[in-house]
C-alpha cells in the first residue's frame, strides 16, 4: 500500500533546540493514526514539519509525494493543497458567511471557475451535514457546527492527508463523539489518511486506531 507519510532517521529542531530525534514514521494512504503526548512534547512540531512550516533537519521524508529535504518555499503551497488541516479553535474567517469561507480557501489554492468552486464547497458542506448553514455567519453556529465547517474546509481539495490538531479540544463530550464519528466516516468515504493529535484518551479508547506517543523527543508506537 502506498505511503502518504514516510520519515526515516528524522530530526526536528526549533531555534537550535532538538525537539524530535530519530523519527521513524509512516502512514498508509488510508491509515488513521492518533498522536498523543504531553503539551510541549513535540506533537505540534511534527505536524508543522509535515505541512512544511518547520524543516526536517536530518534524515529523509516524503509527504504526499513531496520530498521534505528538497522542499523549496515556493513548493509549500503545492504541498499544502495535498493536506487538509483541522484546528482545535476552528480558525474560520468571522467576517464572512460559511460558504464564503470555503470559496476563499478554494481561491487561495488556485481554483478559478466560480461555478465549480460553489459546487465543490456545497458538496463538502453536504458531506458534513451543514449545507443548510451555507449563508450563516460563523458566530451564529454552535462549536460542533463550526468544527463540521472546518472539516468541510479541510476536504475541499480532496487531500491525500488530513492533519487534525486537537479537533475535539473545545467541544463537550457528546459533541466530541459526534465529530469523531463524522470524521472517521468522511475520511473513509473520501479515502483520506488521518493523523490526529489529541489529549482526549476517551476518544482514543472509543474509536480505536494506531497510537503513536511522543515522549522524550521520540515517537513510540503504543
Amino acid at each position: 500500500m502506498s505511503k502518504v507519510i514516510e520519515i526515516k532517521n528524522g530530526k526536528v529542531f526549533q531555534q537550535k533546540a532538538l525537539i524530535l530525534d530519530d523519527i521513524h514514521f509512516e502512514l498508509n494512504a488510508t491509515g488513521f493514526v492518533y498522536l498523543i503526548g504531553r503539551t510541549g512534547s513535540g506533537k505540534s512540531s511534527l505536524l508543522k514539519t509535515i505541512y512544511g512550516e518547520v524543516p526536517l533537519a536530518e534524515g529523509e521524508g516524503t509527504i504526499a509525494g513531496f520530498d521534505l529535504k528538497k522542499l523549496r518555499k515556493k513548493d509549500v503551497p503545492k504541498l499544502r493543497r495535498k493536506i487538509g488541516i483541522v484546528f482545535q479553535d476552528f480558525q474560520l474567517l468571522m467576517d464572512r458567511p460559511v460558504l464564503d469561507n470555503l470559496l476563499f480557501v478554494l481561491g487561495a489554492t488556485g481554483w478559478k471557475d466560480k461555478a465549480l468552486m460553489v459546487k465543490r464547497a456545497t458538496e463538502v458542506l453536504q458531506l458534513v451535514g451543514v449545507e443548510s448553514k451555507a449563508s450563516a455567519m460563523p458566530h451564529m453556529l454552535s462549536g460542533g457546527e463550526q468544527q463540521r465547517v472546518s472539516i468541510a474546509r479541510a476536504l475541499l481539495n480532496k487531500p491525500a492527508l488530513i492533519l487534525a490538531d486537537e479537533p475535539t479540544g473545545n467541544l463537550d463530550p457528546e459533541t466530541s463523539e459526534e465529530i469523531m464519528r463524522l470524521f472517521i466516516a468522511v475520511t473513509k468515504e473520501e479515502k483520506t489518511a488521518v493523523l490526529m493529535a489529541t489529549h482526549d484518551m476517551r476518544m482514543v479508547e472509543k474509536f480505536p486506531g494506531k497510537v503513536i506517543k511522543v515522549e522524550n523527543g521520540r515517537l513510540i508506537e503504543n
